[in-house]
């Protein structure tokens, strides 16, 4: 048994997922060894602020580059990929200058229109999270790329930490939303930045070549899927996962959407350990198998299952004890928390164990369909959560209804990608 395991961590794949593991793994730690002095620093409404600020960052920055820095895996060659990496940069700029002319002639219709005046004041840090994004998505694409995971697993650790120290620091003499509102917005620079440097220090710096707009336009339509059908489907899919946020600080206040943002936090902290890991080891493997004309069938399901397995534990331990877990480590005021978290736990286990399916999509060449399906997800979840606020003005029973109807869509999903894998032959995508 001791011999199997030894082999077993001497695989790549294994020992990649590892490394990933432990730098997320050593962030989540510093996050939550912070979490009970930061939660009763500030408290839940200026938890709310933030939660409805990141709702909207959420739904933006997805979108900074449309999608483009996934592809950057993709290519055989790394003068393609660094030529999509100029194009992300590009389309960057393009997006934060279009959104920041936006914001300077229409902020107050949009704020009034999405009834979002808690946040008004930081709207205008929305176009240098664009920016921020962009930079973080294409540096962590790259690293991926070239299967540097030590970087990313240092520069995770290390960013998470000075965040923290940053928050408390701070708000041992200014507890406002103010704080954590500039913090957040700087995280995404400060973690790029050391990503950056990571990478020149591995001298996968220059992004160089010849690089003409002929070229630059060769590849943008090549991977054109990416801006014409990912990006709608991140864009719809960040909507459903900012709804709630947004919803419970119109209806019920801040401080309401804080007490959901904490309780969510907390439960994607297993997903951001294990299910990007794995996902981000993932990726280049599964693109390579299929690049050879192999099937990825098996590849799937075994992901799919091994995160069944580590999934069960800590989500079934919060739907059995949330409310008194999170009273306790937190605070009382937080004990409506474990009362969301114990219905979120039901839909975020199955979004942590359908990464495996999500990361197959743009392989077998299924983001038209997955848009469609995104959309009608998206919708469901609309359906679900509104009938709770509106027939029964119940907030928890509306993030039930969500979590739901989560739950169902991702099922789906997750049958219905390893059925098209099945189907796929050399050379050949299913239709």
């Amino acid at each position: 048994m001791k011999n199997k395991l030894i082999r077993l961590t001497k695989k790549p794949f294994v020992r990649n997922v590892m490394i990933v593991a432990t730098g997320t793994a050593a962030a989540q730690a510093v996050t939550m060894a912070f979490a009970p002095v930061i939660t009763r620093i500030y408290g839940p409404e200026a938890f709310g602020i933030l939660g409805v600020f990141m709702a909207m960052v959420g739904i933006i920055a997805p979108l900074a580059a449309l999608t483009y820095p996934t592809a950057i895996v993709l290519p055989k060659g790394d003068s393609d990929a660094k030529g999509i990496i100029r194009i992300s940069l590009y389309v960057s700029i393009c997006i934060a200058t279009i959104t920041a002319l936006i914001l300077l002639f229409f902020n107050r219709q949009l704020v009034y229109l999405l009834k979002i005046e808690d946040i008004a004041p930081f709207l205008y840090l929305i176009p240098l999270v664009i920016l921020f994004s962009a930079f973080l998505q294409v540096a962590q694409q790259w690293l991926i790329r070239t299967k540097k995971f030590r970087v990313t697993a240092k520069a995770a650790f290390l960013n998470s930490l000075i965040l923290n120290i940053a928050k408390v620091g701070f708000g041992w003499f200014y507890p406002v939303a103010t704080v954590l509102v500039i913090l957040a917005t700087l995280g995404s620079a400060i973690h790029a930045l050391m990503l950056i440097l990571g990478i020149r220090r591995l001298n996968y710096t220059q992004i160089r070549g010849s690089f003409g707009f002929t070229k630059l336009k060769v590849l943008a339509l090549k991977y054109r899927d990416f801006p014409i059908f990912r990006a709608p489907q991140v864009f719809t899919y960040a909507i459903s996962q900012s709804l709630p946020i947004l919803l419970l600080s119109s209806f019920f206040g801040p401080a309401s959407a804080g007490l959901y943002s904490i309780s969510r936090t907390v439960l994607v902290m297993p997903i951001t350990l294990i299910g990007k890991s794995i996902g981000d080891v993932l990726y280049p493997k599964l693109t390579e198998t299929f690049n050879d004309g192999k099937g990825i069938t098996k590849m799937i399901v075994k992901a799919t299952l091994g995160l069944s397995a580590l999934g069960i534990i800590p989500f079934g331990v919060v739907i059995a004890f949330g409310p008194w877990l999170f009273s306790f480590v937190f605070g009382s005021e937080w004990l409506l928390a474990g009362e969301y978290a114990r219905w979120l736990a039901f839909w975020l286990f199955f979004m942590f164990i359908n990464r495996p399916s999500v990361i197959a999509i743009p392989i077998l060449g299924l983001q038209g369909k997955f848009l469609v399906y995104e959309v009608f997800s998206i919708l469901l979840k609309v359906i679900a959560i509104l009938f709770g606020f509106f027939f029964f003005d119940n907030d928890i029973l509306a993030v039930a209804l969500y979590s739901i109807a989560g739950v169902i869509a991702y099922l789906f999903l997750i049958f219905w990608v390893i059925k098209k894998s099945k189907s796929f032959v050399k050379g050949h995508r299913s239709l």
